[in-house]
C-alpha cells in the first residue's frame, strides 16, 4: 500500500538523548503541600478505592508516541492531559492551556498555559516542557502509527517563553482549529525528560498515576496524583481488563467491579437500566462502525463491492435483538447526527438482495462449479473478514457474513484481539476489516476523512477528485464551505462503495450506586477516569 503507516517496535527510550533526573527541585514539597490534591487518608485509614472493568487496547500500552490506541489508554486512565480538551458537543476548551490567540491567517497561535500545573513527579509544566514533549513526538512518531504530524505538522516552529508562560506555534499552512488538533490524545503533554518507562508508566498531569502494571490482560493499579490541581476522588483505582461484554456485566453485578464501560449485550443493558441499584450513562454517538474493503485484493472489483452493499439489510441488523438499537443505521462514514449534510446524501445501493445477485450475474461473477460460491477471475471469492469483540463488531460481522453468503460470496472470519485487527489493517492483511472509530476525533472530520486520501489510506483507494476535495478541506477556513466539502466527500465514498457501514454507536458507562455516586461517559470517548467519577456518599 502506498505510504501506509505501519506498526513499528520503536526503541522509544533511545529516540532522544535525555538526561534522566531523580525529580524536580521542590517536587517533594509540592507533594506535601498540595492542598487541592489527593486526600491524605493515612490517619483515617479510609482509603477510597474504585474497581474499573474495561476493554484492553494495545496490550495496555501507554506509549502515546507509538500508537493512537496507546495514547488513548494514557488519557482514558486519567494519566495524561492535553493543552485543550473536548466537551460533550465536541467543542474545544482549554485544559492545561489558559487561553490562546491566533492571527488572521491562522498560522500563528500563541497559547498561554495555566499557572501552577505540575506533572505527577512534581515537575512544573512550563512552556519549555511542552515544547520538549512536542519535539519528542516529532522525533519518535514519524515512522509510528501515532503519526503526530497528522495533528501538528513537523514543519511547525515551536517557541517557548517560560517568563511569559506562553507557547507560540507558527505553522506553514493555516489550521482551521489547531486547538482541536492539540486536544487529540497523541498530543498529550508528558514529562518526557523523566519518564523512564514509556510503555507502562508515562508521567503526565492527570488525576491518576501508575502505581503498578499488573500485566497484559490483567490491568493497572493506579494511585491518586498528589500534585493534581483539583481534589482527586479516589486514592486507588484498579483497572481490570475485561474484553468480553458478558464478563463486564457479571463482574459489575457481582460487585467485583464498581464501574464498567461499553457493555454491549442489549439484554444486560436493559437489565441494569431496570435495576435501581445501577445507573446507565449513555453518550450521544459520534462513532461510526464500518468495515474497510481492501481494494488491493479481490475487492478492487467495483461491481463486487456494490453488490455486497446491496445485499446487506443495515436497518434490519440495527433493529435486531442482537444489536437492539445500540446503533443507528446509516449509509455514510459520518454519523447522521453531525451537521455535514447527511440528509442531502443519496444511496445508490439500497438493500436489494435480488438486485445484488443480478448485478453479479450480469458482470459474469457467477458460480460455475455448483459449490455455492461465486468466482472472479477463475477463483472462488472467499473474503478474509477481520474483526474483534468490541462494541458489537463481531455481531455485525456475523450478520454481514450471513447476508453475503446468501448471494454466493464466501467469507472466512478472523476474530481476534483489537491489536490483531489494527495490525492487519495497517499491514493491508485483510479483505474486510471491521472497526469502530470516532469520526470527529479532533472536533472536525478532517483527520478521519484522511483515511480515504490516497497518501494516507489503509485500503489502497485512490480517487483524484476525492484527493482534491480533501486537500481543499485542509486549507479551507470558512465553516459553511467546509461543510459543503465534507458532504461532497461523503457522497464519493458512498458512490465508490468503499465501506460496509455498521451504523452509528452510542457509548455507555454503567456503575453501581452502592459504590459510585456519579460517573459520565464523554462523547469524545477519550476521558474515562476523570475527577467527575466520585464515590457514593
Amino acid at each position: 500500500m502506498k505510504h501506509r503507516k505501519k506498526w513499528l517496535a520503536l526503541g522509544i527510550t533511545v529516540a532522544m538523548s535525555l538526561s534522566l533526573l531523580a525529580g524536580c527541585a521542590g517536587s517533594s514539597n509540592r507533594t506535601e503541600t498540595a492542598g487541592n490534591g489527593a486526600t491524605d487518608t493515612s490517619a483515617s485509614g479510609e482509603e477510597k478505592v474504585l474497581n474499573f472493568g474495561c476493554q484492553m487496547y494495545d496490550d495496555g500500552s501507554l506509549n502515546f508516541a507509538l500508537a493512537p490506541s496507546s495514547a488513548w489508554n494514557a488519557m482514558r486512565y486519567g494519566i495524561t492531559e492535553s493543552l485543550f480538551k473536548f466537551n460533550d458537543e465536541m467543542g474545544t476548551e482549554p485544559w492545561l492551556a489558559e487561553s490562546y490567540t491566533v492571527n488572521d491567517e491562522h498560522t500563528e497561535w500563541v497559547i498561554t498555559l495555566k499557572d501552577d500545573i505540575y506533572f505527577s513527579d512534581g515537575c512544573q509544566v512550563t512552556p519549555s516542557k511542552v515544547k520538549e514533549c512536542f519535539e519528542y513526538l516529532k522525533e519518535v512518531s514519524e515512522e509510528s502509527s501515532a503519526n503526530a504530524e497528522k495533528y501538528l505538522e513537523f514543519e511547525a516552529e515551536i517557541t517557548a517563553d517560560d517568563e511569559a508562560n506562553t507557547v507560540t506555534i507558527v505553522t506553514s499552512k493555516p489550521y482551521n482549529d489547531l486547538p482541536g488538533q492539540l486536544a487529540y490524545p497523541v498530543m498529550a503533554v508528558v514529562d518526557v525528560e523523566h519518564t523512564e518507562d514509556f510503555m507502562n508508566n508515562v508521567i503526565g498531569t492527570g488525576p491518576y498515576m501508575v502505581n503498578q502494571f499488573n500485566g497484559v490482560g490483567v490491568g493497572y493499579e493506579m494511585a491518586a496524583n498528589p500534585n493534581y490541581y483539583e481534589e482527586v476522588p479516589y486514592d486507588t483505582v484498579n483497572i481490570l481488563f475485561m474484553g468480553d461484554a458478558s464478563a463486564k456485566a457479571m463482574a459489575l453485578e457481582s460487585g467485583q467491579v464498581d464501574l464498567v464501560e461499553n457493555i454491549t449485550n442489549v439484554s444486560d443493558i436493559q437489565k441494569f437500566q431496570e435495576n435501581p441499584d445501577f445507573t446507565v450513562d449513555i453518550a450521544t454517538g459520534v462513532r461510526c462502525g464500518f468495515s474497510w474493503m481492501n481494494l488491493e485484493g479481490v475487492l478492487a472489483n467495483d461491481t463486487l463491492r456494490q453488490a455486497m452493499i446491496m445485499a446487506i439489510d443495515k436497518e434490519g441488523i440495527c433493529e435486531s435483538k442482537t444489536i437492539g438499537g445500540l446503533y443507528t443505521a446509516g449509509i455514510s462514514v459520518l454519523p447522521s447526527n453531525l451537521d455535514y449534510g447527511y440528509d442531502e446524501l443519496t444511496d445508490p445501493y439500497p438493500y436489494d438482495p435480488e438486485g445484488a445477485k443480478k448485478l453479479l450475474d450480469d458482470a459474469g461473477i457467477v458460480d460455475t462449479n455448483g459449490d455455492g460460491i461465486r468466482e472472479l477471475d477463475g477463483q472462488n471469492i472467499n473474503l478474509r473478514y477481520v474483526s474483534y469483540e468490541n462494541r458489537l463488531l463481531n455481531e455485525f460481522s456475523d450478520a454481514h457474513t450471513q447476508y453475503l453468503t446468501e448471494i454466493g460470496i464466501g467469507v472466512t472470519a478472523e476474530y481476534g484481539s483489537s491489536d490483531d485487527q489494527w495490525s492487519k489493517l495497517a499491514a493491508g492483511d485483510y479483505d474486510l476489516n471491521n472497526n469502530n472509530w470516532i469520526t470527529v476525533g479532533t472536533g472536525d472530520p478532517l483527520e478521519y476523512l484522511g483515511n480515504w486520501y490516497s497518501e494516507t489510506t489503509y485500503c489502497g483507494y485512490s480517487n483524484p477528485e476525492y484527493d482534491q476535495l480533501y486537500e481543499a478541506l485542509q486549507n479551507e477556513l470558512n465553516p459553511e464551505r467546509r461543510k459543503e466539502l465534507v458532504k461532497e466527500m461523503q457522497q464519493i465514498i458512498i458512490n465508490d462503495a468503499l465501506v460496509l457501514v455498521d451504523g452509528y454507536y452510542n457509548s455507555s458507562m454503567i456503575y453501581s450506586n452502592k459504590s459510585v455516586g456519579y460517573a459520565h461517559i464523554h462523547t469524545a470517548d477519550y476521558y474515562w477516569l476523570t475527577t467527575e467519577i466520585v464515590p457514593a456518599e
